[in-house]
């Protein structure tokens, strides 16, 4: 309990988990994103909208399981302790098969940032694919995705709503120079990682409940949505989508959560 890395790994899951659900398609990888240009003139930096001192107020009486003694890693060296964290956290699991072990907060990050766009970037995704095949049923022209699919996410959806939110948010806070420095590598020298996770949080909130049956088309390789409204959807609210009703409402009361408890501000939307 002493360890401060340990819960970590739940707040990187609570939303990583999400990317998890999306890797059925297959296809190439996607090129990860280009850094932002600087500007030719200087310009203020924007405000901070969350600061991550009000999730350190928040979490302030959670159970003690940091020390305060031990030095933050190097970003660069992070990965061991990265691996500690999800092997205490999945210990009766094997962490290959479900973690994809190098670059493990770089990949949170850039996949965070990513979720409100068209696509993720695959090279970058935190996990592998989630097990057994995205399943369909019905005429090849009248496809709708099986019931029986939804029951591939709930093992892990369940995993993540026995973690402690507190103690998620407490380290959280702890480790927040590192995801503040990757994200200012990404691109963002003047962003605020805590804001845009919040922002990404709201747009995955506000994904519309989308009811059985949800009809699918295949018109090569990969599996898209039927209806071009759903198809034109984010890539993160599209992976909600995918994961059925049910389970899609268990990811927004985690990041309902999650929201209320990095802000200190209400549960957000959706």
């Amino acid at each position: 309990m002493r360890n401060w890395p340990f819960w970590v790994g739940c707040l990187a899951a609570a939303v990583i988990i999400i990317v998890y659900l999306l890797f059925f398609r297959g296809g190439p990888p996607e090129p990860v994103l280009d850094p932002v240009p600087a500007p030719d003139q200087p310009i203020s930096p924007p405000a901070i909208e969350h600061p991550i001192e009000q999730a350190a107020e928040g979490s302030a009486d959670a159970e003690p399981v940091l020390d305060p003694e031990r030095p933050l890693p190097q970003l660069q060296q992070s990965d061991d302790q990265m691996k500690e964290i999800l092997g205490r956290l999945f210990a009766e699991q094997n962490l290959g098969r479900f973690f994809l072990l190098e670059h493990i907060i770089e990949r949170f990050v850039v996949m965070v940032d990513n979720l409100p766009r068209q696509s993720l970037p695959v090279t970058h995704r935190p996990l592998k694919k989630i097990p057994g095949s995205f399943e369909v049923e019905g005429p090849s022209d009248a496809m709708v995705i099986a019931p029986a699919n939804y029951r591939r996410y709930a093992p892990v959806i369940g995993l993540l709503e026995k973690a402690d939110v507190r103690q998620v948010v407490a380290v959280y806070v702890k480790l927040y120079p590192l995801f503040q420095q990757t994200y200012e590598k990404l691109g963002y020298p003047e962003g605020y990682f805590n804001d845009r996770l919040v922002e990404v949080i709201d747009h995955l909130l506000a994904t519309p409940v989308v009811h059985d049956p949800v009809r699918v088309i295949r018109p090569k390789t990969l599996y898209l949505f039927a209806d071009p409204a759903l198809e034109a959807f984010s890539a993160g609210r599209k992976i909600l989508i995918r994961t059925g009703p049910d389970n899609a409402e268990r990811i927004k009361n985690l990041l309902r959560t999650y929201r209320q408890a990095l802000t200190k501000t209400g549960p957000g939307n959706g």
